[in-house]
């Protein structure tokens, strides 16, 4: 087989792409993670993770990303800014197409991940990044004493929501149903919190605002059909996301919600591809278990790579 660049590249340097080139790189493999922005992913904005195991003080996304990366860089793994536009994975040599150059590997661990689902209502896109936000840990601070709304009913709704209030006034989540799906503990939290009013069976039908931002939203009941207005200054939505998955085309086998398809060794439809972490059909997007799923797809990819040689 000719030569190539890499032994493995990992698309994607999040909890579980750090953790593949931690395995990889200690197993010998010539690696690259391939990051479109910088190492760590979404978690860079998790203001505090308490569920990690080994940390029982807890500790902020970034310092974990921080850690994690040091410890790629260590065993030898290289992390470069760059995003794959497609991927060819017939064949014993995977090609990825970059934006400024074609790279080969005899293995490939997909970690992209997955992005915030859009309500797709009026308003929604015309205030983004203007009192619509996805992330409380980014721009909480900018509602102090402030009245938000938050759009969501699971956990990272509910946990957010939770954030928020350490900033606003006020925070009205609002959920399509009677009741949350998030943990029972942070249910429990948000029924507690005085500044947390949960409007039931109501979704949001448009935002509205001026060109200074957000001033108010629209919430319909889906039982009643009623709708009225809330004065609010900023937005949160949390109402699912989607896999970035765009750049793989036919490359591999996807599920019906886009994610990639996978065994319990996450090997996808193609010999020498694996996925790990939110990319790919799992029922828990956790830290824990992307890097698990790391764990073992850098583990399977080594297999796959010894036994070519």
């Amino acid at each position: 087989m000719k030569p190539t660049d890499y032994d493995l590249v990992i698309i994607g340097g999040g909890p579980a792409g750090l953790t593949a080139a931690i395995y990889a790189a200690r197993a010998r493999l010539k690696v690259v993670i391939l990051e479109k922005s910088a190492p760590g992913g979404q978690i860079l904005v998790t203001d505090w993770l308490e569920n990690y195991p080994g940390f029982p003080e807890g500790l902020t996304g970034a310092d974990l990303v921080e850690k994690m990366t040091a410890q790629a860089r260590r065993f030898g793994a290289e992390i470069e800014t760059s995003q794959v536009m497609s991927l060819d994975a017939e064949g014993p040599v995977k090609r990825l197409t970059l934006e400024d150059r074609e790279i080969t590997a005899k293995a490939v661990i997909i970690c992209t991940g997955a992005s915030p689902r859009k309500l797709g209502v009026p308003g929604e896109i015309e205030f983004y990044g203007k009192g619509i936000s996805t992330c409380a840990t980014c721009d909480a601070p900018f509602y102090r004493n402030s009245v938000v709304a938050a759009v969501g009913g699971g956990d990272t709704a509910v946990q957010e929501s939770l954030f928020l209030s350490r900033f606003a006034k006020k925070v009205y989540l609002i959920h399509r149903r009677n009741q949350l799906r998030a943990t029972r503990i942070l249910q429990e939290r948000a029924s507690e919190n005085d500044k947390i009013e949960i409007i039931w069976d109501s979704v949001v039908t448009k935002v509205n605002g001026t060109d200074a931002g957000v001033n108010g939203i629209t919430v319909k009941n889906v039982k009643t059909g009623e709708t009225r207005d809330l004065a609010v200054d900023g937005c949160f939505m949390w109402v699912g996301i989607l896999p970035n998955t765009s750049f793989l085309k036919d490359a591999v086998t996807l599920d019906k919600g886009g994610f990639i398809v996978v065994n319990e060794r996450m090997e996808t439809s193609v010999p020498g591809v694996y996925a790990a972490g939110d990319i790919r059909n799992t029922p828990l997007r956790q830290v824990a278990t992307a890097v698990g799923d790391a764990a073992i797809a850098a583990f399977e990819a080594a297999a796959y790579i010894e036994a070519m040689e």
